[in-house]
């Protein structure tokens, strides 16, 4: 019995015997393999054979089988088809043992990795890398400006329509322009995302009026705690429960902000309330987006431009009814005295950057896993509150820069957690699902059942499963991938 690897693998194909049957490893960015009569090997022994897994092999198997071996599909190239498998070259040595636990023999491929499909998984990185940097740049460039604007005219919900409209008049261009595709979408959409957009719109108001009375680095520190309004609401409003290790990472967080929050210069209550009313509108923008957009094919820079669309609807009134134009006219013409043209500029600098950013972070958001995003998100805020303070030149006791390292800490080890959380969630989904056996026809490659998955997959920017026709199955493993990710 031999093992044709059909894409370069990377991470673990496994046997069904956990006990006499070795699992496989391999390197690389996609795997799928399968056990099949092959011929034409050479012998080797380069890889070595291990048999330590994250968990038993699962219930009902029939240990009896002698085809008994089966990868996943992970990364870039997942769309290929089984019939084009002579088209991925790759060089892949292993050991396999037959179904009665006899002699080894050790199998070689002779072929080789393909350079072109290596090039195409360095440009993705490159790209995803790129994300990262455009989007905490044109991040900390709008934080600066937005603030200079704020300072020198107070006016934070004509501020906060302005970054929206900006959005909105760009993408409209586009679209017009056809540089970027129109969205198809129907008043369902619109319906579903009304709640979505009515959050975001509160959360950004309060975000900026909260910018207006505090510092960027202090707004930005409160808003690190996000994580653990997300957890409570979710566990009071909806019953859901989190293990014990998900609690734990909300005290350094909770702790950090109060910390911060108590040793704060210049505290301001209406600016440590806006903070805190922003995280909490943000926490339902989530929860609506979760349960009222699946199944929405608009993604991307496209969703974030109707969900603008929308924001704006709902915001230039209420704009409208807290300021209006008369204190805008004289604010405008007193900020027009006190800088000069350049005013204008900054108006125009944090309209269009507040767009930019946003849009680059749902872009990146569509090209990464949910557990990489959450980590991206904390180096940007890490990367806003140190250029605020040095560009501001912001007064910071030790005791308050020790309060905003906490919280931003207890951030990362809650989004750690959190994806160890989801890892365990769907493979016990995995389990269930299988506990009656592996029969399922769509469970089939060649015959053969799939079985457990080891160890840790590296990054990629895609994720799937090679039975793709079954969708419930790519929901189950296609969340499992994205959790395990970067773990």
């Amino acid at each position: 019995m031999g093992v044709t690897m059909l894409h370069r693998p990377v991470g673990l194909v496994s046997t069904l015997d956990r006990g006499s049957f070795p699992s496989i490893r391999g390197y690389g960015t996609n795997p799928l393999a399968v056990a099949k009569p092959s011929t034409g090997f050479r012998r080797s022994s380069n890889l070595k054979l291990k048999s330590d897994g994250l968990m038993k092999p699962l219930a009902g198997v029939d240990l009896s089988k002698k085809s008994h071996l089966v990868g996943l599909s992970l990364g870039l190239n997942f769309s290929k088809s089984l019939e084009g498998r002579e088209k991925s070259k790759l060089q892949v040595q292993a050991k396999a043992y037959d179904a009665a636990g006899g002699k080894d023999e050790s199998i070689e491929p002779a072929s080789e990795v393909s350079v072109e499909e290596g090039k195409k998984a360095a440009a993705q990185r490159l790209k995803i890398g790129s994300y990262f940097v455009t989007w905490w740049t044109l991040n900390v460039v709008f934080n600066i400006y937005n603030k200079k604007v704020l300072n020198v005219f107070p006016f934070p919900w004509l501020t906060s329509t302005l970054s929206l409209a900006a959005g909105v008049a760009i993408m409209g261009a586009s679209w017009i322009t056809g540089l970027a595709e129109k969205p198809d979408v129907d008043l369902d959409f619109w319906k579903a995302l009304a709640p979505v957009a009515l959050a975001h719109t509160i959360g950004h108001v309060a975000a900026t009026v909260s910018m207006s009375k505090v510092a960027v680095s202090f707004t930005h520190i409160i808003k690190s705690s996000e994580p653990a309004f997300s957890v409570l609401v979710q566990r009071i409003l909806f019953g859901q429960s989190y293990p014990g290790s998900v609690y734990f990472s909300l005290l350094p967080i909770i702790g950090g902000c109060g910390l911060a929050a108590a040793t704060e210069l210049n505290f301001n209550m209406v600016g440590f309330m806006g903070a805190m009313i922003s995280n909490i509108a943000f926490v339902f923008r989530n929860i609506f987006s979760k349960k009222g957009m699946v199944g929405k094919s608009v993604g991307g820079m496209n969703y974030y431009a109707c969900l603008s669309i929308l924001s704006l609807v709902f915001l230039t009134p209420f704009a409208f009814a807290m300021e209006g134009p008369q204190l805008w006219a004289v604010g405008w013409k007193d900020a027009l005295t006190a800088i000069g043209p350049n005013f204008v500029w900054w108006v125009a600098a944090q309209s269009v950057f507040y767009h930019l950013y946003n849009q680059v972070s749902y872009m990146s958001l569509n090209e990464i896993s949910p557990l990489t995003f959450s980590i991206g998100n904390t180096m940007k805020r890490v990367s806003v509150i140190v250029a605020s303070i040095i560009i501001f030149r912001t007064p910071v006791r030790p005791i308050n820069a020790v309060g905003a390292a906490i919280a931003i800490f207890g951030t990362f080890l809650y989004s750690q957690y959190r994806a160890l959380s989801a890892l365990r969630e769907q493979l016990a989904t995995i389990q269930r699902r299988h506990e009656q056996g592996c029969a399922h026809p769509k469970c089939l490659l060649y015959g053969l059942p799939v079985v457990y998955i080891d160890r840790k997959y590296g990054p990629s920017p895609s994720y799937g499963f090679a039975l793709r026709d079954d969708a419930s199955l790519n929901l189950v493993f296609g969340a499992l991938l994205r959790a395990f990710e970067q773990i």
